[in-house]
């Protein structure tokens, strides 16, 4: 052992090891350094730490069996003829050194190449676990990115920007990225930390900046523990709008090796993979995507550029989806419906293509989910969400749309357990916590559903002052639900009154309340409502009318009215005839004898059923 320790040093192994150790080692830090500096991509110092570990064991063979002299180089067991050991028994020791070399390389290479990938993936495995659980998972909230540019039209690009951020953080396993709609709701105010972590329900807030002149582009953007204040990371970006993807991308990774997390990404793959090159495009979108959330009536055109300019861009595809099906909607209301006619079509095109064209992107399978939903065929419709859930498991939007799809077949308690996951996410979005009161409300929870509807009353969301007269008249509270009833259209806008809403609807829906209240009459003839205004009909002679609506909708290919037949009152309507054919032309009897009886209704031999 000491003769071979002698050798070694003799061949000089050790001094060219530690030599070479040192080079890379400098090397890496260096280069890491000077790659934040000039926005380097994250491979470039991946390769160049490839190659460092890989040379180590050719440097370290080469400098047992070669030793330099002035006619280059040589084996150095035939540069001193005087060598301690034998021409023999040195040859031999050149194999097994050469050997041990080759083995401990390789040993050093699959601890960084493939034990590292298969414990960095064990620790994503487990962090995905413990982010499932919200008392114990890191949480940020992205809030929204103050506009600084000139122009106050740009306004679009900062919200988007912040959207797109978020988007990134959402693919990282172990991070829970909560309020991505809820955070809006403190745009432009100025808050104390703790008070925004505490509303968000998140340990973390990133705040940032956009300012945009020309096609030029600088984001600033820090992270911040919610608890204290304390500033975990920040930076800052200034490039060619071309880059805006990078930046969004480095953004990302920075915050999550900020807070020690893996990204349980596979080799080659990013964060951000749906990218656009054309910036036009890319500002298209955001105006869409804007115009969508705000309902502007402009979302169409705006989204159906994009895809006219970039026909591979996934995500305008799916955006474009949302905007068909949301216009259907707004026709329908709007009792144009030779307007709606070709949307649901166009919107099964689009959906697909977004798969298509990326089939790991959740929003297209959202968009085809509820495009099926639509349709009625419920199967396939469960089976795109589950898909688009396995791929964002945290999506407030695709988490709603499941469980009003399961709130319409009849699966109240996981409907609402899908729910409350949301209100988890997105604590302050008024669309969500309607739901969520509707569906306490549906399984009996009535005084927190009454709770809810309330606050939701007092910050003037349309509808919840509806829903609740309908819940005070169910409790027999026919003064409190007429009074009600009028307050909610005395302060509704006046385009709502329109189609389904038309004033002369709502005066007559108004008369039925005030009668029963006073104990008098209701009106002898009445229209057909066919819209939310039809709970009152279960206070006149002819409470099945309540059916009216989702018979008349089912018609016509909507299935949403469905999960108003599931409400308390009255319940004797589903002991008819005429709800169990209702339910067997929506196809939920063929879903149920598939997947499962819902909560309220049971077989009755093998071609009957009875709901409670």
């Amino acid at each position: 052992m000491f003769r071979l320790v002698a050798e070694l040093g003799r061949r000089n192994v050790v001094r060219v090891a530690a030599i070479y150790i040192g080079i890379a080692w400098a090397t890496i830090h260096a280069g890491t350094i000077l790659g934040e500096t000039w926005d380097a991509p994250h491979w470039v110092m991946r390769l160049v730490t490839i190659f460092f570990v890989l040379g180590f064991p050719v440097v370290a063979a080469f400098a047992w069996v070669f030793e330099l002299t002035p006619e280059g180089f040589k084996r150095t067991s035939e540069v001193d003829p005087h060598l301690s050991l034998t021409h023999r028994t040195a040859r031999r020791l050149d194999i097994v050194i050469i050997a041990l070399i080759i083995v401990v390389g390789a040993m050093l290479g699959g601890e960084r190449f493939l034990v590292g990938p298969q414990v960095e993936q064990a620790g994503v495995a487990a962090a995905r676990s413990a982010s499932l659980n919200p008392g114990s998972a890191i949480s940020v909230a992205v809030m929204p990115f103050a506009n600084l540019s000139s122009d106050k039209e740009q306004e679009f690009f900062s919200d988007g920007m912040t959207e797109e951020i978020t988007t990134a953080l959402a693919k990282i396993p172990d991070l829970r990225v909560v309020a991505r709609e809820s955070a809006f709701q403190f745009k432009g105010e100025k808050k104390d930390v703790r008070a925004v972590g505490q509303a968000l329900g998140a340990t973390h807030l990133i705040e940032g900046s956009v300012r945009k002149v020309g096609d030029r582009v600088r984001i600033a953007a820090q992270l911040v523990k919610a608890d204290d204040g304390v500033n975990v990371w920040a930076n800052s970006y200034d490039r060619e709008m071309t880059d805006v993807f990078a930046i969004q991308e480095d953004i990302a990774r920075a915050i999550a090796t900020s807070l020690r997390m893996p990204l349980g990404l596979k080799p080659g793959e990013n964060l951000i993979s749906n990218r656009t090159v054309d910036q036009q495009t890319y500002e298209l979108y955001l105006k869409g995507v804007n115009a969508l959330r705000t309902r502007s009536r402009q979302e169409l055109d705006l989204l159906e550029q994009v895809v006219a300019r970039d026909p591979n861009y996934a995500p305008g595809w799916a955006a474009l989806t949302q905007a068909r099906l949301e216009m259907r909607v707004y026709y329908e209301r709007r009792g144009e419906d030779s307007k709606k006619g070709p949307l649901l079509e166009e919107a099964e095109t689009s959906a697909r293509k977004a798969i298509a064209l990326a089939p790991d992107y959740a929003g297209g399978y959202a968009a085809l989910a509820a495009v099926n939903s639509n349709r009625g065929k419920h199967q396939e419709a469960i089976d795109l969400f589950m898909q688009g859930l396995a791929r964002d498991p945290d999506d407030p939007e695709l988490l709603n749309a499941y469980s009003g799809m399961l709130w319409s077949l009849g699966y109240l308690k996981k409907a609402l357990e899908q729910q409350e996951k949301v209100t988890l996410l997105e604590p302050l979005v008024p669309l969500y916590n309607r739901q969520r009161a509707q569906l306490l409300l549906t399984t009996g929870m009535t005084e927190a559903g009454v709770k809810e509807l309330d606050l939701l009353n007092r910050q003037n969301v349309g509808s919840a002052g509806l829903f609740l007269a309908q819940i005070y008249a169910q409790q027999g509270r026919f003064a409190e639900a007429a009074d009600q009833f009028d307050k909610t259209f005395a302060s509704a806008p006046t385009d709502l009154f329109a189609g389904v809403f038309a004033r002369p609807l709502v005066e007559t829906a108004a008369q039925v309340l005030h009668a029963v209240a006073n104990k008098s009459l209701p009106p002898a003839q009445l229209p057909n409502f066919y819209s939310e205004l039809n709970f009152v009909y279960a206070y006149t002679n002819a409470p099945e009318r309540m059916l009216d609506w989702p018979e008349k909708a089912l018609k016509e290919g909507d299935y949403r009215p469905l999960r108003f037949t599931w409400w308390p009152m009255p319940s004797s309507l589903r002991k008819t005839e005429r709800f169990k054919t209702l339910m067997r032309n929506a196809g939920h009897v063929d879903y149920w004898k598939a997947r499962g009886w819902p909560d309220l209704c049971h077989p009755v031999g093998s071609n009957d059923f009875a709901c409670d």
